[in-house]
């Protein structure tokens, strides 16, 4: 790209830093002596990508293959993008300024399904047809790959994206590139990649697969075109963390970013099993890093960044083995340096008083919990297995020890839920409030802030809720009304989400093939940052759906039949679906599955990944 032109460009627009690249710890390599050119595209804002540690891990174990060069691009701001278009530049990468015709390889990793409108702005920001089936002429547009929670049901964006890796990429990046490379030095067909590509494990080729529908829309098959094409797709894992790829050299940004740390990824996967959570699920079994590495990884990462703030990230960071010890010895050795440790969240029954007193020596901020639902008959329908008394135990630790700002989440039309439940969400924020009063401190002059937020439940694929309907827009407002009536109390703050989002959501987690030209149309209407409050256009949505003639309500809340073949039924995430529906029956009677470190309960994963899940 022309400097004079970008620079112009850059004096007129908010936060140019988004746009600079050049920052500490950024690969440089030249590209006339790379074989293959990958950008790593993320669909939303620098702020946002910049705070995923997907991309941290991807970008520098790219780059550590010399016949690679992995660069990054992110959605720019609608500023930026307005300046581009009257400019004429299309989308460009931040380590080279180069656009994006003139590489091999975007990656867009898939992490939220109001990104979709993002992924097609981009791709027409950077001059590169939407769908696959206009790019199959040869190599001239880049190879569009995607990954990430998303692409276990990616069907909405099937018709745009060469394929998909399913699962976690570190584990099969180097195939594909490997396989890439040796294509491109043979000058073979992209068909004939794509054929070749399929046949490595956790490569999912959606042109290869044809879908047929019942008179009533229901899926009736889903079947390879091709004999070489594999009836179902079986995610990749890392078997061993200690030996796969961290980086430590991760890249600091000159401003401010989401989550702007150092990442230490204590471990992957979840044995608590509950009902709702689709991460819990997809990313079993689990696998730990050791204490030892995890100690190493930590002050490498401290040295080369500079950051003073380090975050222990997992889906469930207080379930790590070593937990306790583990925080004992990096605070032993970071709090001379006043480098202090945050956790995402606390499981409400699984800390000691002094497991706190550890994690905030160098620096205190608010204590967050999810208890997810508002009485103990829910919680047990969700298998959240912790209890009220759990939840009151630790707040009055933390009041003891001088804390007043307190988060607890929850969740609102989650199955079998009745106004019984949400009452109880009130009554426990009462509580909490009255706990505070009755703990307090004498020095302890403030007062406290309990901040209750909700958020819609969205039933997910591979998940005992997939088959649920969700709860109508009316329905979810109705709910937040009552809430906001009874949450009418002293020092309690009440958060919620806005039920149209979590619709809009709903349709495209459960949603086909048929949603792709919805997505079109929305865009073509405007629709783009579709997670940004001040950017949501429901009403454009509306017209979307209706121009496309698609039946929102069959996507979002209609109950699934027993026996229904689902759109992601060719992906296999290691759990098996009768394994969901038992769990789904269990649900119903309220019946309660331990944590399967206790014992196997039986979802299948280690039949899949044998050597791998404690369970066997």
């Amino acid at each position: 790209m022309n400097k004079t032109l970008l620079d112009r460009i850059m004096i007129k627009v908010s936060k140019p830093a988004r746009y600079m690249g050049n920052e500490y710890n950024m690969v440089e390599k030249d590209p006339d002596d790379i074989l293959i050119r990958f950008v790593f595209a993320f669909p939303d804002i620098y702020e946002v990508g910049m705070s995923h540690l997907g991309l941290k891990i991807l970008y520098h174990l790219i780059n550590r293959r010399d016949d690679t060069y992995c660069e990054r691009v992110f959605a720019p701001w609608v500023d930026m993008e307005e300046a581009m278009r009257k400019e004429g530049v299309k989308l460009f990468a931040l380590e080279t300024k180069d656009e994006l015709l003139k590489f091999d390889i975007v990656g867009f990793t898939l992490q939220y399904e109001m990104s979709y409108t993002n992924i097609i702005n981009m791709l027409d920001l950077a001059g590169i047809p939407f769908k696959s089936r206009d790019r199959q002429n040869g190599w001239e547009y880049p190879l569009i790959i995607g990954g990430g929670p998303c692409a276990y049901n990616a069907e909405p964006l099937a018709d745009f994206f060469d394929l998909f890796v399913i699962g976690e990429g570190e584990e099969v990046i180097d195939e594909l590139l490997d396989l890439y490379g040796y294509c491109k030095k043979k000058k073979m067909t992209k068909f004939d990649f794509l054929r070749l590509a399929s046949q490595i494990s956790g490569i999912y080729v959606p042109m290869f697969y044809q879908i047929s529908y019942k008179a009533d829309n229901t899926i009736e098959d889903i079947k390879g075109i091709y004999p070489f094409v594999p009836k179902k797709v079986l995610k990749r894992i890392v078997y061993d963390l200690d030996n796969t790829y961290y980086p430590t050299k991760m890249i600091v940004p000159f401003m401010d970013i989401v989550h702007d740390r150092g990442v230490l990824e204590l471990f992957r996967g979840c044995t608590r099993g509950c009902r709702f959570c689709q991460a819990g699920m997809l990313y079993r079994p689990v696998r730990e890093r050791s204490r030892e590495k995890l100690k190493y990884l930590a002050s490498s990462i401290i040295q080369n960044t500079g950051y003073n703030e380090l975050s222990l990230s997992s889906l469930s960071t207080s379930d790590y083995s070593e937990l306790e010890t583990l925080i004992h010895e990096l605070m032993d050795k970071f709090e001379r340096d006043r480098v202090s440790l945050s956790l995402p969240s606390l499981r409400i029954d699984s800390f000691s008083k002094e497991f706190i007193e550890n994690i905030y020596r160098v620096r205190r901020t608010g204590l967050t919990f999810a208890p997810e639902a508002g009485t103990q008959r829910l919680r047990d329908v969700i298998n959240k297995g912790v209890t009220e008394d759990d939840l009151l135990k630790s707040l009055d630790m933390a009041f003891d020890l001088g804390w007043t700002n307190i988060k607890l989440y929850f969740m609102i039309g989650l199955p079998t839920e009745t106004y019984e439940d949400l009452l109880g969400i009130s009554i426990l924020a009462k509580e909490v409030v009255d706990r505070f009063y009755a703990k307090k401190p004498p020095h302890i002059k403030k007062n406290p802030t309990i901040t209750i937020s909700t958020s819609c439940f969205v039933p997910k694929p591979f998940t005992p809720f997939q088959w649920v309907g969700q709860n109508t827009m009316t329905e979810f407002e109705e709910k937040q009304n009552f809430l906001q009536k009874h949450l009418r109390i002293k020092n309690v703050k009440y958060d919620w989400h806005d039920a149209q989002l979590s619709f809009l959501e709903a349709i495209f987690a459960r949603g086909d093939r048929r949603l792709s030209k919805v997505l079109i149309r929305a865009w073509e209407l405007g629709c783009k940052f579709d997670g940004w409050d001040e950017h949501f256009r429901f009403d454009l949505w509306q017209k979307a759906f209706a121009d496309c003639d698609i039946d929102t309500y069959f996507y979002a809340n209609r109950t699934r039949e027993p026996g229904e073949l689902f759109p992601w039924d060719h992906i296999d995430a290691g759990v098996n679906k009768q394994y969901l529906w038992r769990e789904y029956e269990r649900a119903l009677a309220g019946e309660l599955t331990h944590d399967c470190r206790a014992g196997c309960t039986g979802c299948g994963i280690n039949m899949k990944f044998k050597g791998v899940c404690g369970c066997e």
